[in-house]
């Protein structure tokens, strides 16, 4: 079982919504202390201030995950403060809630820099000094990884990426002995205001707190993938039974996936 208690934390986009709350919590499960990496330096400064206001040690640093020279820049500086991580979490993302027709080349590159690309930024920047001590890595996900969705087909290009990299990687640290464990984290739609307008007449929009505290159990029992909620586990196994139309009325008729997207509007609203 990954320790939390005494360790230090990093987590990507971590200066709001589901990164905010898992640092929280994280910090209250004895984690000694939290490192912020965000590219909004206003968020990252009340995030930190109102923590340290808490009596937590938190360090913010602003950091673009989906540009590896920034990437290396902010992990030089940990370097530099004798900063060891023990526990990353990839957790910034984005999407662009339209059809793949009206994405921008600069809308295409973007998510899949941030979302699939940044987290093996951050990952080859910091897991050399993990393989040493040991450590635990947790891929934030998504459903989208495993079910196709209209109106975010580039999220989930990035999110099937992500979840393939992620579980290949704790094969390949697996076969190193085990010391690094990783969990990949795969949630249906959490309601932080990414996905504002987003419309489920079956299926429950998450509470973050909920997944977060989700999360923090997840990584204290070295769970390998975290589904939520639990008939997402469900998916893989109807792939494979059902017919690709048969999948396509049950989970997009049935259960609204494919229609979910229609009203979306992000927190650019």
């Amino acid at each position: 079982m990954s320790r939390i208690e005494g360790n230090t934390v990093l987590v990507t986009g971590g200066a709001s919504g589901l990164g905010r709350l898992l640092g929280e919590r994280l910090l209250s499960a004895g984690a000694a202390r939290l490192v912020i990496w965000d590219v909004d330096r206003g968020l990252l400064e009340d995030a930190v201030g109102n923590l340290e206001a808490s009596g937590h040690t938190v360090l913010g640093q602003r950091v673009d995950v989906s540009d590896p020279d920034d990437v290396a820049r902010g992990a030089a500086e940990l370097r530099a403060r004798d900063l060891q991580i023990d526990l990353l979490v990839n957790n910034a993302g984005v999407v662009v809630g339209k059809p793949f027709a009206d994405h921008t080349a600069a809308d295409i590159e973007r998510t899949m820099r941030v979302n699939a690309l940044g987290p093996m930024h951050v990952t080859r920047e910091l897991l050399p000094g993990m393989r040493e001590r040991g450590g635990h890595v947790v891929n934030i996900a998504s459903a989208a990884a495993l079910v196709a969705n209209p109106g975010m087909s580039v999220y989930c290009a990035s999110k099937w990426a992500m979840t393939g990299w992620s579980d290949s990687l704790r094969l390949e640290l697996e076969g190193e002995g085990g010391r690094v464990r990783v969990t990949t984290v795969t949630p249906y739609y959490i309601d932080t205001g990414m996905f504002a307008g987003v419309r489920s007449p079956v299926l429950p929009i998450l509470r973050p707190a909920d997944v977060a505290g989700r999360i923090v159990r997840a990584i204290k029992r070295d769970r390998i993938f975290l589904r939520l909620p639990w008939i997402v586990n469900l998916v893989p196994l109807l792939e494979g039974l059902f017919p690709r139309r048969w999948f396509d009325v049950v989970v997009g008729r049935w259960l609204g996936v494919y229609t979910s997207m229609r009203d979306f509007r992000g927190r650019g609203s």
